[in-house]
């Protein structure tokens, strides 16, 4: 009899056989998320940062955008280094709108017996602010606050200068020749972005008062700056712009530096996407790190789901449908990391921004960024494929026989060709996505570089170490033979703790160079060679009494004092100085004024790199001395053309050589030395340095700033020390912002080694139960994998100290431009506390596995 055998029918395929992968997929999720803990936890550590960072990002920058009037006191201000605006000039802006004015420069606050300190000076019209709130303790008018009464006039100061001082409002403090009553305590002003970083409090003042001071003499560092509000009817961005673009026109020569309320602080909003790139950059390091987590939990997801493969591979399933269906699986779950990453991350500036509103400089509007987020779901999506697909297109082609016998015997060979093009695709698709939406592409380049070479040499370790076990003499003691063995056996660790361990240590030693490099340069190089003082504002008719009063005060200090006065640079070559297309390092040279001086010689602490000095009688045609390295930044060669604005007049000088510059001594140097003939005439001040005598003979500075404050009244003191510690302040909260960060990628490293442990915990049960079975002690057993552990350990953190040292080295030599300090004792603390995180991670597990007998064990393997 003969029977009749159906044939088997073909499997979907289209649109059906992705609803089937789907649905099977879906009801094989049912049962549980057991064994993807790590997957889910490390893919929304790393999404949770990158959308954090952007969503933040995102809420500070439209918070600038649309507080840029309130922080510019108006919707343009117009900046004047020296000199005040003509009368044409304020004709010229009164006829666009209303005119507020404000000027800065530091100054000397006197307060008799308590010493005297630098202060930063504003000085406001009766209009003040304007737009936004003036808020201080007491709060009263401006005009009661800063009002002259019986010839004293009066200040609103920070509470800094008044602790400072031994001070209490209510009293009267010196600056300059004017008499200043301290009437309230400054508790915050609307503009104070605008005016950036200062190195002494705040002293609020009229323009009266300034005047009175007497410091307002030819060639005195004050910035006067015009803000023109424009009339309601008119104050679109079409108006705005025209009145940007006729001040270029009309007053050409003026040397305006303009900012308007779109870049309200151009600066601050280059730096903000700098670290916005930093932070991202590090949350995409937490993503990669987690990756080998991913593909960690997703082989151990194979291993468990060997018999499922096998049964589905004997009814008739293709080995494609097979992978299609887990591989819809596991992109569920990484979807499901992802939106708790998403979610996390959305969330964090709305916590960031009620915890620290009343902490935060900058205006900071927390809002839902829909293509940041989606941004961080693609680099979480794209992440978990190209870790993913590798392992599970291994069980495309293993016949059912070899995944019921994979436990003892893993199948070695390699997935098909097509999954190696879908890993190769995923992996384009992550570095487009990173280059696309990268600040600076150059650095994002680097970056990708580096980690790409970092998993090859940590594959490339993970294989010599296996292959170095592998010929080594077997050693006698039992517990050192067998984890030997088991650092290169099938299904070994080795690869995934390499990984794991070498990218944290990696990390963790990075930062400790960085840290030790920038306290050891701020806390120790810098103060055994830097100046004891910087004066600024010397007039030239008093420069030589100046200089007898430093040397009595100072007996043997040595005195450097130059002439200087501030330039902004208009063009090179006739290209306007805003369409210069300058590197990153250099493009601060362009914006803004700049410090600039002339000389017959070459200044200490610098020499000629290219061209040749000018002699002593020059009388030719202005020349001009310019920085190598930021020549170099902006393309100026010997022989152009730079034109600079100083004093309202644009002035033209060929450059005759470029200097390299000792900057990290602190002396006087400048970006740009003219000729003296440049400036033949040219009211000016003075800028002075005085370094200490070896013997320190003299008073104390307490003193010395008394006797300045009260015989000259019109210089500014500014204390090397102090201005190092207000720096050290500022890299030690970027220092510790940065920690912070990298603590998430390192996170993700010690997920990634806990899921790299606990997927070789189903071989290590295999192990443990047998070993136990055949009369090994519990000892012998951990003896030998604490062993292993320590081993794979110890070479891994090894290689992390080396690569984050030379990591440390390029930040801290090419990018920061300081001495690399080789300290090793953070790194190989770090590299200890890895080795130890190791051993006890691994233990921990094996210790639960030891607490039961072992028929319960393998009735069930």
């Amino acid at each position: 009899m003969h029977g009749t055998v159906k044939p088997t029918p073909a499997p979907p395929s289209g649109a059906s056989g992705i609803a089937l992968a789907f649905r099977l997929a879906w009801r094989d999720l049912r049962g549980g998320l057991r064994g993807f803990g790590v997957f889910i936890a490390c893919l929304a550590l790393g999404v949770m940062t990158i959308a954090a960072v952007a969503s933040a990002s995102r809420g500070l920058t439209e918070g600038l955008s649309r507080e840029g009037r309130r922080i510019l006191g108006g919707d343009a201000a117009f900046s004047l280094i020296h000199r005040e605006a003509t009368p044409d000039e304020i004709a010229f802006l009164a006829g666009r709108g209303s005119i507020s004015t404000i000027a800065t420069m530091r100054g000397m606050a006197n307060a008799g017996d308590k010493g005297a300190a630098l202060v930063e000076i504003k000085a406001v019209d009766a209009g003040y602010p304007g737009i936004g709130d003036l808020v201080t303790d007491p709060q009263s008018p401006i005009a009661e606050l800063l009002g002259a009464r019986d010839g004293v006039f009066g200040a609103v100061a920070d509470p800094v200068l008044l602790g400072r001082l031994d001070l209490k409002p209510g009293d009267v403090i010196l600056v300059g020749s004017a008499r200043i009553q301290l009437r309230a305590n400054l508790v915050s002003e609307p503009d104070k972005i605008a005016a950036g970083v200062g190195f002494g409090p705040r002293l609020l003042i009229s323009q009266e008062a300034l005047r009175a001071t007497g410091l307002l003499q030819p060639g005195s560092l004050v910035r006067w700056t015009y803000r023109v509000a424009l009339p309601a009817q008119a104050a679109g961005d079409d108006a705005l712009d025209a009145l940007i673009a006729d001040a270029g026109t009309q007053t050409r020569d003026a040397g305006w530096e303009i900012r308007s309320r779109a870049n309200a602080n151009p600066g601050f909003q280059r730096n903000l996407e700098r670290f916005t790139q930093f932070l991202t950059l590090v949350g995409l390091t937490a993503l990669l790190v987690g990756g080998v987590g991913v593909a960690n939990a997703v082989r151990r997801f194979v291993e468990a789901k060997k018999l499922d493969f096998a049964t589905m591979k004997a009814v008739g399933a293709t080995g494609g449908r097979v992978v299609a269906i887990h591989l819809t699986e596991v992109m569920l779950v990484a979807a499901l990391g992802t939106g708790i990453g998403l979610v996390l991350g959305a969330a964090a500036p709305f916590a960031l921004g009620a915890a620290l509103k009343t902490v935060l400089p900058v205006p900071f509007e927390p809002t839902l960024a829909p293509g940041e987020l989606g941004v961080a779901a693609l680099y979480g999506l794209l992440t978990a494929l190209v870790f993913a697909i590798l392992p599970l297109g291994r069980a495309h082609d293993v016949p059912v026989s070899a995944l019921f016998r994979d436990q003892i015997e893993p199948d070695a060979r390699r997935p098909r060709a097509i999954y190696l093009i879908i890993c190769l695709l995923a992996l384009a698709g992550l570095v487009g996505v990173a280059l696309a939406f990268a600040y600076d592409r150059r650095i994002a380049l680097i970056y990708i570089g580096v980690m790409t070479g970092i998993f090859l040499l940590l594959r490339g370790v993970s294989s010599g170490l296996m292959a170095l076990a592998r010929k080594l003499p077997r050693p006698k003691n039992p517990s050192l033979r067998m984890a030997l063995a088991n650092s290169y056996r099938p299904g070994a660790l080795t690869p995934s703790l390499v990984l794991s361990l070498g990218l944290g240590v990696a990390l963790l030693s990075a930062l400790a160079f960085i840290d030790t490099s920038l306290t050891r340069q701020l806390t120790q190089a810098l103060p055994q060679a830097a100046p004891s003082f910087f004066f600024l504002d010397i007039p030239n008719a008093d420069s030589a009494r100046f200089d007898a009063v430093l040397h009595e005060e100072r007996p043997g200090a040595a005195l450097n004092r130059v002439p200087m006065m501030r330039g902004r640079i208009v063009s090179v070559n006739g290209v306007r100085a805003e369409d210069i297309k300058a590197s990153e390092q250099s493009a601060w040279v362009l914006d803004g004024d700049r410090g600039i001086t002339y000389a017959d010689t070459i200044p200490e602490g610098s020499k000629v790199a290219e061209g040749a000095w000018w002699p002593a009688d020059y009388r030719g045609e202005p020349l001009v001395s310019f920085d190598a390295q930021n020549a170099a930044g902006i393309g100026l060669k010997i022989g152009d053309r730079l034109t600079v604005n100083v004093l309202g007049r644009n002035i033209t000088a060929r450059v005759a050589n470029l200097r390299a510059v000792e900057w990290r001594s602190l002396g006087i140097n400048f970006v740009m030395l003219f000729s003296p003939n440049t400036f033949a005439g040219a009211p000016h001040t003075n800028l002075a340095t005085i370094t200490a005598a070896p013997n320190g003979a003299g008073g104390t500075d307490a003193a010395l700033l008394r006797r300045l404050a009260v015989e000259f009244p019109s210089v500014t003191a500014v204390r090397v020390k102090d201005a190092l510690e207000a720096i050290s302040t500022i890299v030690g909260q970027l220092a510790t912002a940065i920690r912070g960060a990298s603590g998430l990628a390192i996170a993700a490293s010690l997920l990634v080694l806990g899921g790299a442990l606990a997927a070789g915990q189903r071989a290590r049960l295999y192990d443990a139960m047998i070993l136990k079975t055949l009369g090994a002690t519990r000892r012998f057993i951990l003896s030998s994998y604490a062993l292993e552990y320590a081993a794979i350990g110890l070479v891994s953190a090894l290689f992390g100290v080396v690569a984050g040292a030379l990591a440390g080295w390029g930040v801290v030599t090419q990018v920061m431009k300081i001495e690399f300090v080789s300290d090793p004792t953070g790194a190989l603390l770090a590299a200890t506390a890895a080795v130890g995180v190791t051993v006890l991670f691994g233990l921990t597990g094996t210790l639960k596995i030891l607490s039961k007998a072992p028929a319960s064990h393998l009735r069930n393997l």
